[in-house]
């Protein structure tokens, strides 16, 4: 009974409705910088704390992908050992 993972995929649409919101949160907050009532050099320093946000986020979401399909491997090798031991024992062979 080999059971084969089925590979998770997002759609079409998931993969355009993240992206989207990507795009409209980023120009939302480079408008909202660009309109502040301050100087240059303070709107200057939150697009870059913007920007080193956005970075932080990216690397953090592939740590944890990582981190799972790591784990996934880690799972497909016990289940793979937990068969063959299975399927070499005969509940039947004497002692």
């Amino acid at each position: 009974m080999s059971d084969t993972p089925v590979k998770q995929q997002s759609t079409a649409a998931f993969y355009g409705q993240a992206v989207a919101s990507f795009g409209v949160a980023m120009g939302a907050t480079a408008v909202g910088i660009f309109n502040l009532d301050t100087d240059a050099w303070v709107r200057a320093f939150l697009g870059i704390a913007v920007l080193y946000l956005v970075t932080s986020a990216f690397t953090l979401a592939k740590v944890v992908r990582d981190r799972q399909e790591a784990g996934q491997i880690v799972n497909r090798v016990d289940q793979a050992r937990l068969e063959k031991l299975l399927s070499e024992h005969d509940p039947l062979q004497k002692l």
